[in-house]
């Protein structure tokens, strides 16, 4: 019996209207989806230095003053996986636009805040909408830019942002701070968002929806939200309760029984939230859990590193948030050069690569003296640490979307998104736990000043990260080389965008 014949790939000159990068239009739809994701991982971390400042005028408790980042982290990691697949259900333009107008208004409100109260509510109704945009908008890129050449390319500015706006959420949080107030840390989202919104209804045509509203799995959605947020919310509390405190083992035990009964549920559901078959896709499984690793490493280091300018070296906000400006560079080239090793020896020794140099930048930055100085002991290993992070993050994103095909772009992308945020969360609830136990235990046993203490603490911390990174590298190893995308066909329907204005 012959063999059956090999479907043919159909090349992107070849899908009438396909969007192109050599094109202005394929350029300006590469740039809004970037945009999208700049203001999501923005808003992670630029109102970190404005907080001395919002707890002095809204009166904040120390206690509820860690919602005003931990609120954004939890609904964001919370929401990604129904966000994700909402967009592949109702449509990536849809989830877009609802996204933007529920992170536009609640970026107001939180900028209009006159109470603790309002501002934190506003906080996680953000991070709603950023659990929206960010599926939505990695989706369409990977359906959008469909031949070798422009995928790597797209990817590649998407790695590179993904890098950049947790650096220059730190810089214009110091901008903003010391310059306009801290009130203008939420409202510089508004004009980003009103930029987003008109662009997405130029350039994205609406979609059907692939289903009736009445197929949608409520039940998994309910059990696996609710799970998802119960488990964020343990990560993100244990460091102020403590890990072996009744109250985190409960959490972390109704957590584990909620995402039980989701599986379980998803198993049986016939048109489920969480298809099962997409986890055995070995290239998604395998990205998702080195991104889960390598964020868990990353993520803190921002947090440890703006502590120790601040505290020890006693850096002003703005020079804290210029400290990472180089960091911003670094990112921008690694992610060009690892888009042109893609093509030629494929994604697996990009990763592996990428996270490796990761790990040693950590490790670097982890030797932190307490009379240091910027340019001899942070710089080399913020720099380092960045040409690494830009080349993973490029090659993880190309893996995680190779076997998916458009039909589950959305939840391919919630996934890993889902898998940042969790790992952002487990990693500082870890690394913040192991610092504070080290700082307590030289402050008792050996009599350390406190400068001294903390700055143990931290090179506790960031060498714990550099070990995240490596075992990210371990686990990227695994995966199977990637030099183009591995739809071996691609859908006949040209690409769900329409013409610029």
């Amino acid at each position: 019996m012959s063999a059956e014949p090999r479907p043919t790939v159909v090349s992107p000159s070849e899908v009438p209207d396909a969007s192109s990068l050599s094109s202005r239009r394929g350029v300006a739809i590469l740039l809004l989806l970037c945009l999208v994701q700049f203001m999501d991982v923005l808003d992670a971390s630029i109102l970190n230095i404005a907080l001395p400042s919002i707890k002095r005028s809204l009166d904040f408790s120390q206690q509820s003053l860690q919602w005003v980042v931990s609120g954004y982290i939890l609904t964001y990691g919370g929401f990604l996986l129904l966000g994700g697949r909402a967009a592949d259900f109702l449509g990536r333009r849809r989830v877009l636009f609802a996204g933007l107008i529920v992170f536009a208004a609640s970026s107001l409100t939180g900028g209009l805040a006159h109470s603790s109260g309002l501002l934190i509510g506003a906080r996680f109704a953000q991070g709603l909408g950023a659990a929206m945009l960010s599926p939505a908008a990695l989706s369409a890129l990977t359906t959008t830019f469909r031949s070798d050449h422009d995928r790597h390319r797209a990817l590649g500015a998407w790695g590179a942002i993904s890098g950049l706006g947790g650096a220059a959420g730190v810089l214009f949080g110091g901008l903003l701070t010391e310059g306009p107030g801290w009130r203008w840390v939420l409202f510089v989202n508004i004009p980003f968002a009103a930029v987003a919104f008109v662009g997405a209804l130029l350039l994205l045509k609406g979609e059907r929806r692939t289903a009736p509203l009445r197929n949608f799995d409520a039940v998994g959605a309910v059990l696996g939200t609710g799970g998802m947020l119960l488990l964020v919310y343990a990560l993100v509390k244990a460091p102020d309760v403590g890990w072996g405190a009744t109250r985190t083992i409960a959490m972390l035990a109704g957590a584990a029984v909620a995402l039980a009964a989701f599986l379980a549920n998803e198993q049986r559901a016939a048109n489920p939230l969480l298809p099962l078959s997409i986890l055995r896709v070995r290239g998604i499984a395998v990205a998702d859990a080195t991104q889960l690793l390598i964020m868990a490493g990353f993520f803190s280091m921002f947090f440890f590193l703006t502590l120790y300018m601040q505290t020890v070296l006693h850096y002003s906000p703005i020079q804290t948030g210029a400290a990472y400006l180089p960091l911003t560079l670094a990112i921008g080239i690694s992610t060009g050069v690892a888009s042109q090793l893609l093509a030629r020896i494929g994604s697996k020794p990009v990763v592996v690569a990428g996270t490796l140099i990761t790990g040693g930048g950590l490790f670097w930055l982890s030797r932190i003296p307490v009379h240091g100085s910027y340019g001899a002991n942070v710089l080399p290993g913020l720099v380092v640490t960045s040409l690494g992070l830009g080349a993973a993050f490029v090659g993880i994103a190309t893996e995680a979307n190779a076997d998916v095909g458009e039909e589950r772009a959305g939840l391919a992308a919630g996934l890993l998104s889902t898998a940042q945020q969790l790992g952002g969360a487990l990693g500082l609830a870890i690394l913040s736990a192991i610092a504070t136990a080290h700082t307590n235990s030289l402050l008792r046993t050996r009599g350390e000043t406190v400068a001294q203490a903390v700055t143990h603490g931290y090179q506790w911390a960031l060498m714990t990260g550099a070990f995240f990174a490596v075992a990210a590298a371990a686990v990227s190893s695994l995966a199977h080389n990637r030099r183009r995308p591995a739809h071996n066909v691609v859908p006949l329907e040209a690409p769900e965008i329409g013409d610029a204005a």
